[in-house]
């Protein structure tokens, strides 16, 4: 600050006190002008919209504008791309005095939006606690795992009344009992002022179950719900003027695709009347044919008979599985080549799937999908002649033909640029090796991939071989030659195999690795204006791969060969970036031309999307061609996916007119009070009754009932649940059970397939020793999926295999509560009926010590404890007969050594042990030699006889065998 502002500033203040020193004066009027200048830059929303920095669609604004204003959920439909929205939210909150958590993010997410806000406001998530605790007051933006944040929420780490907000990605999935739904609800419990905005792209989550969407309002404490569905007035007003050219090209498939088509949906209609008339009283309509075609379909079903599946009879379960095959039949039909889906036919024509299947594969409309593939590979004298994919000869003319055509009318001087989107990465492989060696040879190396026996070639397939080597490229001459070698037909049969054997490494050396993007480009000289316009063979091999780089990046791949057109091979969605890896391409690669091989709603609203963006008159925007089978599954899974989307919204809008959401839903109130639960309000009713007539007694505050969980537990929903019915969660590491309810009760918590792995692998039983060994009460809780039915006993539940090991899970159970007396087994059908439990268990209950938890079973004894026994003479001694847990602790403090034990005399065990028949069992076992009997020598060797007979059968088979054998002997 100048001389002349402070001077000025030392004017207009008020007289200050003569025991203000200057330098107290200047420092106030800089603390003055600096808080004036941060009020100066703060702005309204509309006129942070009004930055040149924030390019946002109209319908982007109105979010932006919307969330802003409240707290709320926001639903928008695939592609619509709520994430510039975001980012500019995160933006606008980047600063050090505030402190943003974004929970619910993916990796990919996480990394995106990183990329996006200036680095200084973002913090990496520490290792250690107090790294984290000295992160968190530095403000900033926060990407934090559930997990660590409710654990430091519980822990008081982070300051809760000092964070700004928390925003939620993928709203969709959070529910009741989720390690989200807990930690908003810390947070809201002494936080009311922060915000809390959370963002959803599926709205057919919705539609699952009763009220999903006030349920997930609930738990994300909003009030308000944004939907912006593609028919939305503002969404068209906003894409429509800036629509791409489309142009549509049906593709015919063969006949022998749709007879196989037709067949596999005469044999699901069936499959879907049958297990509808077996199942007459379950609601099916879930199960159509439509939908068994749709990618959804496993899920619907899933969520539809998860809960009765134990209930259901082994037929409806082989129709189940059935129909989920015949769909993977369906997709390598339609979208693999020949070869491939008729290896994966073959798989299927085995007599151990025959025997196990519900008996489709019997039906006549079977015995013609199996002959129809076959036909697909070899023609009538059984020679190899694959049939290539419909879509290769489209995707080829438009390529030769239509594209260059297009630039000669456009009179366009720079290098095409072309964008092929599929929905995999397998048909990604699939177009590359196309493009860049041939449909023959690709088929032929397939072909000795899945191991189908090619035997001798076809007349016509040779001579495609042999011209597609006649017009080699410049750069793959060695390849096209190989080729011609390999499908010679003038080669004898043994050496043509060995040709294809050593194709066979050649094409393992190629790999069948997927990839997610390929970038190729022109392998010979091309004039101006004409991109693939060649007077040869059309089918002709001219592309080749751009040397793969450590990190797929189009703008390197674009300055490797500047003066080529390219073709780029993209997913609509990569494993790396999520749906954002097509915007990320659209943005470096600036197509020209985008051939969409298959269909998908998101990739074409990110298309449209792109568009509005770059605001271009008509003859600069990028063409669309769709390659699309009409009159298909392929279609009509499109088609299906679009009505559902529309039907979704229309519910969600349906529900929004008539739900009640009350004022104090967003937990900023005091009438919150599905916050709080008080502990004793289950008793009040019972307290009303006891009133003494006189008055009521003024209550008694009493303490909030503790939990001390383990810290591995925060992976499921029941510390969620035991939060939220009142009880204190108190995290920490314990060495000895995952639940401390009081001094004398531990909690193993154990899964249906964690119980199952640790009976097979020893574990638990080590867990009870600890248990026994150093509480009262150990429990063992047996907790089933909420979403599973409560069924142990059935095969679907222990496990899919059939092994031994998962045969025996009872027996080992009762084996465990013989060696462990004090163990007791608790059932639980789902999370909340243990959260239950455990309130009614803590009732009237002393409250646990954290700090004896945690140093029991560490190396070091707990403050005060005295170790009374050695632990291995304590189980030695309980496997002596008439030693039991109920006389074993006086033997403990007075029998003293067992070198004095073995001096004792009978009478005086039995003042030890109290009972005279237990000081009898020992004193024998500890004096009388046990020598077997001729008799008992007979007997075991006839119980070993009979278990050769009979196997592992039961006591009785071995007691009734010794007992003929003594009869026989006398």
């Amino acid at each position: 600050m100048s001389e002349t502002e402070a001077e000025n500033v030392e004017k207009e203040a008020k007289p200050m006190s003569p025991a203000k020193t200057d330098a107290a004066k200047l420092l106030e009027t800089t603390a003055a002008l600096e808080e004036d200048e941060d009020l100066a830059n703060i702005v309204t929303a509309e006129e942070y919209l009004m930055r040149k920095d924030v390019v946002l669609l109209e319908y982007e604004k109105q979010m932006f504008l919307d969330l802003v204003t409240a707290d709320g959920l926001l639903v928008c439909a695939k592609g619509l791309s709520y994430e510039r929205v975001l980012i500019n939210i995160l933006k606008a909150y980047s600063d050090s005095g505030n402190l943003v958590l974004v929970i619910n993010s993916s990796d990919w997410e996480e990394q995106y939006y990183k990329s996006k806000v200036e680095q200084k406001y973002v913090h990496e998530v520490a290792n250690t606690a107090t790294e984290r605790e000295r992160v968190y007051v530095e403000g900033g933006l926060q990407f934090i795992s559930t997990r660590i944040l409710v654990v430091d929420l519980l822990k008081q780490r982070i300051p809760i009344e000092l964070i700004s907000g928390i925003i939620v990605l993928r709203a969709h999935t959070i529910i009741e009992s989720c390690q989200e739904a807990f930690a908003l609800r810390l947070y809201r419990q002494k936080n009311k002022t922060g915000f809390v905005k959370a963002f959803s792209s599926s709205p057919e989550a919705f539609t699952i179950g009763y009220s999903h969407v006030e349920r997930t309002m609930r738990n994300l404490f909003v009030k308000h719900l944004y939907i912006w569905p593609r028919f939305h007035a503002t969404v068209r007003g906003a894409l429509q003027p800036w629509q791409t050219q489309t142009i549509e090209l049906h593709v015919p498939l063969s006949e022998s695709m749709t007879s196989i088509q037709s067949h596999i949906l005469d044999i699901m209609n069936f499959l879907v009347r049958e297990i509808k008339r077996i199942n007459r009283t379950v609601d099916m309509d879930a199960v159509t044919v439509e939908n068994c075609v749709t990618k959804k379909f496993h899920k619907i079903l899933q969520a539809q008979l998860d809960c009765i599946w134990h209930q259901l009879n082994s037929q409806t379960k082989l129709i189940v599985a059935d129909l989920k095959i015949l769909r993977s039949l369906m997709i390598s039909t339609m979208y693999h080549d020949a070869v491939s889906a008729y290896a994966l036919m073959k798989r299927y024509r085995s007599t151990e799937y025959a025997l196990s299947n519900s008996g489709w594969t019997l039906l006549d409309a079977a015995e013609q999908i199996f002959k129809l593939s076959r036909q697909r590979v070899f023609n009538g004298q059984q020679e190899f002649e694959p049939e290539p994919c419909p879509k290769w000869q489209a995707l080829t003319d438009l390529l030769t033909q239509d594209i260059p055509g297009d630039m000669r009318r456009c009179r366009r001087s720079e290098q095409p640029k072309v964008l092929i989107l599929c929905q995999d990465a397998r048909t990604c492989f699939q177009l590359k090796q196309y493009l860049t060696q041939g449909g023959p040879r690709f088929l032929l190396q397939q072909a000795l991939h899945h191991e189908v026996p090619v035997g001798k070639l076809s007349d016509k397939y040779t001579k495609e071989g042999q011209s597609k080597a006649a017009v080699p490229s410049e750069g793959a001459v060695t390849k096209k030659e190989a080729l011609k070698e390999e499908v010679s037909g003038s080669q004898p049969p043994p050496a043509g195999l060995d040709e294809l054997a050593q194709l066979l490494s050649e094409s393992d050396a190629d790999g069948q690795h997927f990839e997610e993007s390929y970038m190729l480009t022109m392998t010979q000289p091309v004039e101006q204006n004409a991109l693939l316009d060649i007077k040869s063979d059309p089918d002709s091999s001219i592309f080749e791969a751009i040397p793969d780089l450590e990190q797929f990046d189009v703008t390197a791949a674009l300055a490797t060969v500047p003066h080529q057109p390219h073709i780029c091979l993209q997913t609509f969605k990569t494993e790396r970036e999520g749906s954002m890896a097509l915007e990320h391409v659209l943005e470096q690669l600036q197509p020209h031309y985008v051939v969409m091989y298959n269909t998908n709603v998101t990739a074409i609203r990110q298309l449209e999307v792109f568009e509005a963006r770059r605001r271009l008159p008509p003859a600069e925007r990028m063409k669309v061609y769709f390659l699309i089978h009409a009159r298909t599954v392929e279609e009509q899974a499109y088609l299906t996916s679009l009505r559902r989307e529309k039907a979704a919204f229309e519910l969600i809008i349906e529900t929004k007119s008539k739900m009640v959401i009350p004022e104090y839903q967003d937990g900023k109130t005091d009438e919150a009070f599905l916050l709080f639960k008080n502990y004793d309000d289950e008793l009040a009713g019972e307290n009303a009754k006891s009133r003494k007539a006189g008055g009521q007694e003024p209550p008694v505050s009493k303490e909030t009932p503790k939990v001390i969980v383990d810290m591995r537990e925060f992976r499921s929903d029941l510390p969620c649940l035991i939060h939220k019915r009142g009880l204190e969660v108190l995290p920490l590491t314990i060495t000895i059970g995952d639940y401390i309810l009081t001094p004398d009760v531990c909690v193993e918590r154990k899964s249906i397939s964690d119980l199952i792995g640790s009976l097979n692998s020893g574990r638990l039983y080590n867990q009870c020793v600890q248990m026994q060994r150093h509480y009262a009460k150990p429990i063992l809780l047996i907790e089933f999926d909420q979403n599973k039915p409560f069924h142990l006993q059935g095969k679907f539940m222990l496990s899919q295999q059939t092994s031994m090991a998962n045969a025996d899970i009872v027996q080992k159970l009762q084996l465990l509560t013989l060696h462990f007396p004090k163990l007791r087994l608790i059932w639980s059908p789902s999370p909340y009926a243990t959260a239950q439990l455990f309130e009614e268990l803590k009732l009237g209950k002393a409250e646990p010590d954290p700090q004896k938890a945690v140093a029991l079973g560490s190396n070091d004894p707990t403050e005060g404890e005295q170790l009374h026994f050695n632990s291995g003479v304590y189980d030695f001694l309980l496997r002596l007969p008439g030693v039991h847990t109920r006389n074993i602790h006086g033997l403990l403090r007075k029998g003293g050594s067992l070198r004095q034990l073995l001096l004792r005399s009978q009478k005086e065990l039995e003042e030890l042990l109290q009972s005279q028949e237990s000081a009898k069992l020992l004193y024998d076992i500890l004096h009388v030699a046990h020598l077997p009997e001729k008799d008992e020598v007979a007997g075991s060797t006839a119980m070993l006889a009979a278990g050769k007979q009979f196997g592992a059968g039961s006591h009785n088979r071995f007691r009734k065998a010794a007992a003929e054998s003594r009869r026989g002997r006398r």
